[in-house]
């Protein structure tokens, strides 16, 4: 376990050090929220934009670190036959897939966590009505749209490849899902076609413990199952 942990501390602080991988997790996300809050306001039934963009804009910053960011990470690793070096360790495959998805989802956090602080100093963000409940959301959120992540990056051959593919991905779902534009705002055939996204599970639930909603356990349950299936194939798909 303490090798795991530091394998993990060691690509956090290589993603940190990737100017365009910190810049669009931690300040692009934080452009955005001052963009949409310019004239402020309140969504169809009364909730303050803030409290819905917060909660919103941390999945977008979970997809990005997930499709875009991670997948580009793994095949650049592969490219440069880092993974081959790696295979003549102890490292399993698992090992490698788990410490790369742990270390851009705690790129993720860092990226939740200052829109969260920026929501609560600048723009009288209100906290979560049920933290469990939104931690549950996140997470699970996490689980899946990483290991689709991770399957991308196990499949494609190229770092250059993998952030097409992942970009091709991610924005598509983040107009769709409700993780840029507020649910509520969409389109009907927008909604439609977002529902059917694996995004569309985290922003919902996200948003459904933020404000004190109750969330459906097909919600949560959906999470899961996408993370069973593409984290299966993800192992299965694994080249060194």
């Amino acid at each position: 376990m303490r090798g795991l942990g530091n394998v993990i501390a060691i690509e956090l602080r290589l993603a940190m050090r990737d100017p365009m991988a910190a810049f669009f997790a931690l300040a692009f996300p934080v452009v955005i929220l001052w963009v949409k809050m310019r004239n402020g306001g309140t969504l169809p039934g009364g909730l303050p934009i803030i409290d819905a963009f917060v909660p919103m804009l941390s999945v977008f910053v979970l997809g990005l670190a997930s499709l875009v960011v991670l997948p580009a990470t793994l095949a650049q690793y592969r490219e440069r036959r880092v993974l081959k070096r790696l295979r003549a360790t102890p490292a399993s495959a698992g090992m490698i897939l788990g410490a790369q998805w742990a270390a851009h989802m705690l790129l993720a956090v860092l990226g939740t966590a200052l829109l969260t602080v920026v929501g609560l100093v600048a723009y009288g963000l209100g906290g979560p009505a049920d933290l469990t409940a939104v931690v549950l959301a996140w997470v699970l959120g996490a689980l899946s749209l990483g290991a689709i992540g991770l399957l991308v990056g196990a499949l494609v051959p190229t770092g250059r490849t993998a952030t097409v593919v992942g970009l091709a991905l991610f924005f598509p779902m983040v107009f769709v899902s409700g993780a840029l534009s507020a649910w509520e705002t969409l389109p009907a055939s927008m909604r439609s076609i977002g529902g059917l996204t694996p995004m569309a599970p985290a922003v919902r639930a996200v948003r459904a413990g933020w404000e004190g909603q109750p969330v459906s356990p097909l919600t949560f349950a959906a999470m899961a199952a996408i993370f069973l299936v593409a984290g299966g194939l993800g192992l299965r798909a694994f080249r060194w």
